[in-house]
């Protein structure tokens, strides 16, 4: 069995828009954290569980999130979170229609129904979950004091 052991989340933690990473001083933390999803059964029902990874297996489920507070004085339009897959991931489905993706190593986004590859045969085809680079999300306004979290579901490949 195929073991991987997710070392660090600086591979897998956030790229901002050229813009907002171009700013010295940026009053937006961001911090990532990724978390196994497992399925158990208590009292005779499945319950998701969500624990420190430790050595993950392909076929595992995980939850990638990223929290983000605006410590400044000031609000941030149009803040830009945009994360990179991992390699070792593709992304999961559930979720993904609802995410803005990029199926060509961030140069492009959109909704995954909306995206096209070049196929093995060298056709173009539909993009699917396993197509997919980069996450964005766009905050159309961070006021001063803001925090939440963005995530998504992936699957070790």
């Amino acid at each position: 069995m195929k073991r991987i052991l997710i070392a660090t989340l600086g591979s897998v933690l956030i790229a901002t828009a050229p813009a907002v990473a171009a700013a010295q001083t940026n009053p937006v933390e961001l911090i990532g954290d990724v978390k196994v999803d497992k399925i158990v059964v208590e009292n005779g029902k499945e319950k998701h569980v969500l624990v420190e990874p430790g050595v993950v297996v392909p076929g595992d489920a995980l939850l990638f999130t990223t929290t983000y507070r605006n410590a400044g004085a000031t609000p941030i339009k149009d803040f830009v979170v945009t994360n990179p897959l991992p390699d070792a991931v593709q992304l999961a489905p559930q979720g993904a229609d609802q995410l803005v993706v990029s199926v060509d190593g961030g140069k492009t986004f959109g909704k995954l129904t909306t995206r096209r590859v070049t196929g093995s045969d060298g056709a173009p085809r539909a993009a699917v979950e396993a197509d997919v680079t980069h996450i964005r999300w766009v905050l159309p306004v961070l006021a001063p004091g803001a925090s939440g979290a963005l995530s998504y579901h992936a699957i070790v490949r």
